[in-house]
């Protein structure tokens, strides 16, 4: 019973995370444009209709200019002029130890070094002069940081268990990791270059017709998931790999190793997926072994859930869109 507890919690917390907002990374991307001058872009996400309070620290002899700042797609832009080496020092995010948000920072060298780092908000610095290697820059860990922030991804993860039954599970997961990863690829080497606006609208209304479609299964209706559930992954897998492209645009891949920093984040975002697919399905076991009512409530609570959560992305980024 006190796993059950525990287990049932955990949902509740996740689905009130999910309605109140999609955690998202801030970024901070720095390139030298001459010796010791850099153009500085800190991009950080509007959370709850506010800024957050956090803002980027550089060693004291750099001198800042030029600021302006703008707002898009939910998200405060500043760029700004910095005049110093960038060499040694650190660069800390101050207030990130009082949010849940982690910071990507990018720097570009004129030599043509990138560094490449998440910041959280348990050690909030970024040291200078440090040397990365590409596992050291964290491409996996910004990739399962993404797909375990990205709550219009999880819920359409979670969504896939509830329609598919267990034999079928993996297959079709496979197939939406193929889908969007083709297009993750084809994005992140800018052979396609989708607007994000619209494709963080189709990404909501792809978990509204996952969460129509179960409600249909659960009526006794043959739906046209439960037809065709591996044609309808992959379709709804390229709207969705866009949106993992998202995060890769922002940082960028490293020079000389795009397609290993890809593949990284890539295994990133599967790692974190299918850590998904088996919480939720040890948790419908537990229950189901608790008691089978309980079990189908559950998933009943789950679908009204994912299907009003992402009606309410939809008119809200929609809103957004048109205003």
């Amino acid at each position: 019973m006190p796993r059950l507890i525990l287990i049932l919690n955990f949902w509740v917390l996740l689905f009130c995370s999910a309605n109140a907002h999609e955690v998202r990374p801030a970024y901070l991307s720095i390139a030298e444009d001459s010796t010791a001058e850099f153009t500085v872009i800190w991009k950080q996400p509007i959370l709850d209709g506010k800024r957050l309070r956090i803002e980027p620290i550089f060693p004291e002899i750099c001198i800042k200019s030029n600021s302006k700042r703008s707002i898009e797609n939910s998200t405060v832009i500043e760029k700004f002029n910095l005049k110093c080496g960038l060499i040694k020092g650190e660069i800390v995010i101050s207030g990130l130890e009082q949010t849940m948000t982690d910071v990507i920072i990018k720097i570009d060298y004129l030599s043509g070094k990138r560094n490449t780092s998440l910041i959280k908000p348990n050690e909030p610095k970024f040291i200078l002069g440090t040397k990365t290697s590409i596992i050291d820059n964290n491409y996996l860990s910004i990739g399962i940081d993404h797909i375990l922030r990205g709550w219009d991804h999880l819920l359409f993860i979670i969504g896939l268990v509830l329609l598919i039954n267990r034999r079928q599970i993996l297959g079709v997961a496979t197939a939406f990791t193929i889908a969007h990863s083709l297009t993750l690829g084809l994005a992140a080497f800018s052979i396609i270059n989708l607007p994000s606006q619209p494709v963080e609208i189709l990404i909501a209304m792809s978990i509204v017709l996952l969460g129509v479609e179960i409600m249909r299964k659960k009526s006794g209706v043959t739906s046209i998931s439960s037809k065709h559930p591996y044609i309808i992954a992959l379709m709804i897998g390229l709207i969705h790999g866009c949106g993992f492209a998202g995060a890769l645009a922002d940082i960028g891949l490293p020079k000389g190793m795009e397609l290993f920093s890809l593949l990284l984040f890539n295994l990133g975002v599967e790692l974190g997926q299918f850590a998904i697919i088996g919480l939720t399905i040890l948790t419908l076991t537990i229950l189901a072994r608790v008691s089978n009512n309980l079990r189908k409530n559950f998933e009943i609570i789950l679908t009204y859930g994912i299907s009003s959560i992402g009606m309410f992305w939809v008119i809200e980024r929609v809103s957004d869109y048109i205003i």
